[in-house]
């Protein structure tokens, strides 16, 4: 029985991390590589939920206005989730008939994006974040797959450029592995959701988002759920800041992980393969057994323990997993940041599997997470 619980415990993480995706890029000579001609002009609306942005806003208004992308229609929605900082106030500085400001209370993220969806007047919705940054071009190359009538939605590729000296490590690393993945799964026709620092929707297939799910993911499965696919392009770029502090790494795991289950909740009829095909095998590796295969580490490490005398094998086992998380101890306790490079991307990697695993565990006991605040993500 301990084998049996080791070699379970062992070989799902290993798919969900590693075999899916390397599975993906087995299967890419598989399918044709599509090509997309330039955006044609389109009605757009862009909009953002923003709580507290004041340092970004003006910024993120005046880059948005400078897209080289020429639209039939422009319309840009900053909805405001009740603000108590001059979010509002500077907003208002960008001065331009495209702009529509709207001073909310608070009420939570997917609120104030129905709201910002309820006054728009695109046929595309675009949907991005107020700290991040967009090129000139990043609109333009966003929306150029949208000329093909199956493409419900288009994702754009997140980078985190400049790595800080703590946990920020391990947030680049993560992006460049997603890139990956996305690349793969968008090859072969099964790109499974999108990030909320940049995506694209067409507007006939938005539903309102519930209250308590990760709002991007629920918003880019609009498409898979009318049978549209979901498109990634690597070469519309944003650009974030990593999170160095280990609290704030734990708390948007947590958050994220109870989202992203609530999320899945929430859309289950797409893990269906019999309806949904190679998509529902990808939702289901990528969002539901990634999410579920930290709780199973710890009996891992457990039975493990108990086959210390069976094999030499599982001696090494037992010995790689000690060393991995004595390393990310180490790494969490090193404030000052002297250690090389890996001890701050195990100790990245611990906090994540930690709070999935702790994740995991506050959705199933009913815990959800309502409000957001963008701070703690930075």
């Amino acid at each position: 029985m301990a084998e049996l619980i080791f070699w379970l415990c062992l070989l799902l993480p290993a798919y969900a991390w590693l075999g899916y995706p390397l599975l993906l890029t087995l299967l890419t000579p598989l399918f044709a590589a599509r090509r997309h001609e330039p955006a044609q002009p389109m009605n757009v609306s862009i909009i953002i939920a923003a709580h507290n942005e004041a340092q970004y806003i003006e910024e993120k208004l005046r880059i948005l206005l400078a897209q080289d992308y020429q639209a039939r229609s422009l319309h840009i929605i900053l909805a405001s989730d009740g603000s108590t900082d001059d979010t509002v106030a500077r907003a208002h500085r960008v001065i331009d008939p495209r702009i529509n400001v709207l001073d909310l209370p608070r009420q939570g993220k997917a609120a104030t994006l129905n709201a910002g969806v309820a006054v728009s007047t695109g046929e595309i919705l675009v949907f991005t974040d107020a700290d991040n940054q967009w090129s000139t071009d990043t609109l333009g190359q966003l929306l150029a797959p949208l000329a093909d009538p199956e493409v419900g939605a288009c994702a754009g590729q997140m980078s985190i450029p400049v790595a800080g000296k703590g946990l920020s490590l391990g947030d680049s690393l993560y992006r460049h592995y997603e890139g990956w993945l996305r690349k793969v799964e968008n090859r072969t026709g099964c790109m499974v959701s999108a990030d909320g620092a940049l995506l694209a929707l067409r507007r006939e297939l938005f539903q309102n988002v519930p209250a308590e799910v990760n709002d991007d993911f629920f918003i880019s499965t609009c498409a898979p759920v009318a049978f549209k696919r979901i498109v990634y392009v690597p070469a519309a770029r944003v650009t974030d800041q990593g999170v160095d502090q280990i609290n704030k790494q734990w708390r948007r795991r947590l958050r994220v992980t109870v989202g992203g289950l609530q999320s899945l909740a929430q859309r289950r009829a797409l893990l269906n393969p019999w309806r949904h095909g190679l998509y529902a095998i990808a939702l289901i590796s990528h969002k539901l057994i990634r999410r579920l295969a930290p709780v199973l580490l710890l009996p891992l490490l457990l039975s493990n323990v108990w086959l210390w005398n069976a094999h030499g094998f599982y001696r090494l086992s037992l010995i790689a997993q000690l060393i991995g998380y004595a390393v990310a101890v180490v790494g969490l306790l090193d404030g000052q940041h002297r250690l090389p490079r890996p001890f701050r991307l195990a100790a990245f990697v611990l906090v994540t599997l930690a709070g999935m695993s702790v994740g995991v565990w506050q959705f199933l006991r009913g815990q959800r997470y309502a409000q957001w605040n963008p701070e703690q993500n930075r």
